[in-house]
């Protein structure tokens, strides 16, 4: 697939930028902060981007060392789910319902009512979810929330879709409900067969991820290689449903006001999953991708760092200037940015 939002990969200017200033054994720089004219603080991270045959073109940092993806797995994760056949009244899952079970929603309405309408088809209800309450992701849902007498709930969190999804699975089999998050729940013990299988890499630490949910560690060069694989899958394979539907609806995977939207809808062809502590992948449809991972978690430095990594894959579209947008105000004026060094 071809368009005229991305091309072949410039020559890829060396990470000196990045590096500058690094004592030994620091991961570079892949951001900073600069106000007034003044460098305030720096991102330190780890970035590897791949060509379209899957083998690392450039990398910064230690792309090998294990992470934890967070929420950048729910690809991952969703497909899990379809491979254990969850379904509702509706059907197997697709269209919204699967993009949502990939989703870190932003917490809007159209979130919420498709959360409780999957539980519903499921004949489950929000008591059933796992997720820990919490109020909407996206600022100014929160506050509107909030206005209107809201309070922390389940359904509310942002991987509650992924949870009901889950619970689909679950209901399918004949699985336990109650237990749904357990490690050793015949679904997560798929989750972690398919995050290897798909990943390319044997999973060395599982965690706890802020949802509750199992959380599988990988390097950032299996991350990217996951998602490439989820955009080259042949048609109709649950990788590549989980893949098509993420990209047709990608703001029931985001919100309206989210870069992985933003980018998913103005690069056609591109799978991008924002994962917390600073993790971000993305797969390009001929099999570009990248991942990387801002060291000190600082989600602000995302934009930058992924609009410069696309920029270097080879990405030419105007949706990088709203992705690497990141300002610093002074009162009413703007001041600064932050921005990628690399």
């Amino acid at each position: 697939m071809h368009d005229d939002t991305w091309i072949s990969p410039p020559p890829v200017p060396g990470p000196a930028a990045a590096e500058e200033g690094a004592y030994a054994g620091a991961a570079p720089v892949l951001a900073e902060v600069v106000r007034s004219g003044f460098a305030e603080g720096r991102h330190r991270g780890s970035l590897v981007l791949l060509g379209p045959d899957g083998e690392v073109e450039r990398a910064w940092g230690d792309v090998t060392a294990q992470v934890f993806p967070r929420s950048s797995n729910k690809p991952f994760q969703a497909v899990a789910v379809l491979r254990a056949g969850a379904r509702t009244d509706a059907g197997p899952l697709a269209g919204e319902r699967l993009a949502l079970a990939a989703a870190s929603h932003s917490g809007e309405r159209f979130h919420l009512d498709l959360v409780r309408k999957v539980l519903a088809e499921t004949g489950l209800s929000e008591d059933d979810l796992r997720t820990p309450p919490d109020l909407p992701l996206d600022p100014e849902e929160r506050e509107a929330y909030l206005a209107a007498g809201g309070r922390r709930d389940r359904v509310t969190m942002n991987c509650s879709g992924k949870h009901a999804a889950m619970l689909a699975a679950c209901v399918a089999n004949g699985w336990p409900q109650a237990s749904y998050l357990a490690a050793d729940h015949p679904l997560q013990r798929l989750v972690r067969q398919v995050v290897e299988e798909t990943a390319g890499e044997e999973v060395r630490h599982v965690g706890v991820d802020g949802c509750g949910a199992p959380l599988m560690s990988l390097s950032l060069t299996a991350l990217a290689s996951g998602f490439r694989r989820l955009v080259l899958a042949a048609e109709g394979t649950p990788e590549r449903r989980v893949a098509d539907a993420m990209r047709a609806h990608p703001e029931y995977v985001a919100g309206t006001r989210r870069w992985d939207t933003w980018l998913m809808r103005g690069v056609p062809g591109a799978l991008a999953k924002v994962g917390a502590e600073g993790v971000q992948a993305v797969a390009l449809p001929d099999g570009r991708a990248l991942a990387f991972k801002v060291d000190d978690g600082a989600l602000r430095a995302v934009g930058p760092v992924l609009a410069r990594g696309l920029a270097l894959l080879g990405v030419r579209s105007p949706v990088l200037a709203r992705i690497g947008a990141a300002p610093l105000q002074g009162g009413a004026e703007r001041v600064g940015e932050i921005r990628a060094t690399f």
